[in-house]
């Protein structure tokens, strides 16, 4: 048995033969020509039918995995369209007087190149569109079909690396999985296999000839394993692992791509808690309707520096493509208190639970801040991004960064740089919060209620101390009061308010949060379904006469 490992994609267990994916050799010559003007002639139509070409995998992208994921083939067509890409390609036609194939070949190379040696990894993952669309005007130019990939029976492909064009016209119930020798995990190859549910591993070097080539082999894409030739005893066990996944899914498969609805009509959101881009593929594993929470602190946790905008923007970027224009609620840095980072150099603190932590570092730091509101408002223009601010205490705050906010998106339309029209709102986490949330909702577009810092100020517990679990009671009457009075004042401004603390995922306060009226709860991706289940089950308004003759 061979065993090869490489980064994973996205999750599950594939069983099947390995099918070894070989890209067609553009064959290109260097000819000299006479007539350069119909050189050009010939390098304009062919680029204008892979345009044509690119529109048809725009649409069909569209239909199978929304409009998000499938602007990368509109990015295609306008590197295609790009100046100094088709500048390039005419002036080597004219100049030396070469055919159109050599001169697309070249600067085809030439710009992945250039892309390829960039430090940023989102970029590097770009020089694989450039040749990308070089090969399909070179497939044009040669009077070839460049049609799609197909098998005769389900398969792991195993290729060298999968271009997003490739990936959008598989044959998807013949793909039991794919793995690349190379590859991004930024790359938008990554997010399509990820929205369309494909175990994948990327970066794994595996050879591609005969030593793999139409055996048995197994991907593992929990562990990021691939295994060929596995024995006996081996696929065996595999196939019962892989058999143990199905069986839990079937338990909760028939709730999938239903609605969030009670059985007397009310509606709610059911949205994921996420820390990462690592969690996504659990996300769109458990059908969440969105991203309630995604937690930003966390690039910041894991460098040794203060992560640039073009490193926030490539994240912030990748999870609302992947989402497919789902609702994708970051919230900004919130460290202090519990998460530390040293290179903030924050003096040590005798409560930092009620010290200097999230908005308060973000407002005195505001160039930490416009750094961070600059990429999620440039991320906002891939997705439905909303943002959110913790840890607020007053209206003189929120106005505060809202005129920040302000700032930073007029400097971006001045650069020319494209945003969007994120929602903005803030999280209700500490007594003061709640009592001013009347005055608060006229200035923001939601509320989400992190329970956890507010069951700790209500109580004055810290729920950092083992000592006090026996006093810390996170169904106290005071803390779920707080939350309906959040609730109602929210909903009498016009706006919706929400959950994202790991109350929203106790399966005892579902009923009591739909009888409230809380319009969304994020929780963890594995109890979307869970809690999707109670709430399909409930009947609020028969509940809520059971809760007044108890009273």
């Amino acid at each position: 048995m061979q065993e090869w490992e490489g980064k994973k994609v996205f999750g599950g267990i594939a069983i099947g033969k390995i099918y070894v994916y070989q890209k067609g050799q553009q064959q290109v010559r260097r000819m000299t020509i006479q007539d350069p003007d119909a050189e050009l002639a010939r390098y304009q139509a062919a680029k204008e039918a892979a345009v044509a070409q690119l529109q048809e995998l725009y649409e069909k992208a569209l239909q199978e995995v929304g409009q998000a994921n499938a602007a990368i083939f509109e990015i295609h067509q306008m590197m295609l369209e790009d100046e100094d890409y088709q500048e390039s390609v005419e002036h080597m036609i004219c100049t030396q007087q070469v055919n159109a194939e050599y001169a697309v070949a070249v600067t085809g190379d030439h710009f992945s190149q250039l892309f390829a040696n960039m430090e940023d990894e989102y970029m590097r993952g770009r020089a694989a569109d450039v040749k990308d669309i070089s090969e399909r005007v070179l497939t044009v130019l040669q009077g070839q079909s460049g049609g799609s990939v197909q098998f005769s029976e389900p398969v792991i492909l195993v290729a060298d690396d999968l271009a997003p064009s490739e990936t959008v016209q598989l044959e998807k119930d013949k793909v039991l999985s794919f793995v690349t020798v190379h590859g991004s995990l930024n790359s938008h190859t990554a997010i399509l296999a990820r929205t369309m549910g494909i175990p994948a591993l990327i970066g794994c070097p595996v050879p591609l000839d005969a030593t793999v080539d139409g055996k048995m082999g197994v991907v593992d894409g929990n562990t990021g394993k691939l295994y060929v030739d596995p024995e006996p005893a081996f696929l065996e066990q595999m196939k019962q692992k892989q058999l143990e996944e199905q069986e839990k899914k079937q338990l909760l498969q028939a709730l999938k791509g239903k609605d969030n609805v009670t059985l007397d009509g009310q509606h709610i959101l059911l949205y994921a808690n996420i820390g990462n881009t690592k969690d996504l593929a659990a996300v769109l594993q458990n059908d969440a309707g969105g991203i309630g929470l995604f937690r930003s602190e966390f690039i910041y946790l894991e460098r040794d520096h203060y992560p640039t905008e073009e490193e926030q923007f490539q994240i912030y970027r990748t999870v609302a493509e992947t989402m497919g224009g789902k609702r994708v609620i970051i919230r900004t840095l919130d460290i202090g208190a519990d998460k530390q980072c040293d290179y903030f150099e924050l003096e040590k603190e005798d409560n930092p639970a009620l010290g200097y932590r999230a908005i308060r570092i973000c407002l005195t730091r505001p160039e930490v801040f416009k750094t961070q509101l600059r990429a999620l408002f440039r991320a906002s223009a891939y997705g439905k991004v909303a943002i959110m601010y913790p840890m607020i205490t007053s209206v003189q705050e929120v106005r505060q960064i809202r005129q920040i906010a302000e700032e930073v998106k007029q400097e971006l339309q001045e650069q020319g740089i494209r945003i969007g029209e994120p929602e903005q709102g803030i999280m209700i986490e500490t007594p003061a919060a709640v009592i001013i949330s009347d005055l608060l909702a006229k200035e923001v577009d939601f509320f989400s209620i992190g329970t956890n810092d507010l069951t700790q100020y209500t109580l004055a517990i810290d729920r950092q101390n083992s000592m006090l679990d026996a006093f810390y009671d996170t169904h106290h009457p005071a803390v779920l009061r707080m939350i309906r009075m959040v609730v109602e004042q929210a909903h009498a401004a016009g706006i919706w308010a929400g959950i994202c603390g790991e109350l929203g995922a106790d399966p005892a306060l579902t009923k009591t949060f739909l009888e409230m009226g809380v319009d969304e709860l994020s929780v963890s991706p594995g109890n979307i379904l869970p809690i999707r289940k109670i709430v399909r089950e409930t009947d609020v308004a028969a509940y809520r006469q059971e809760m007044q003759e108890r009273t």
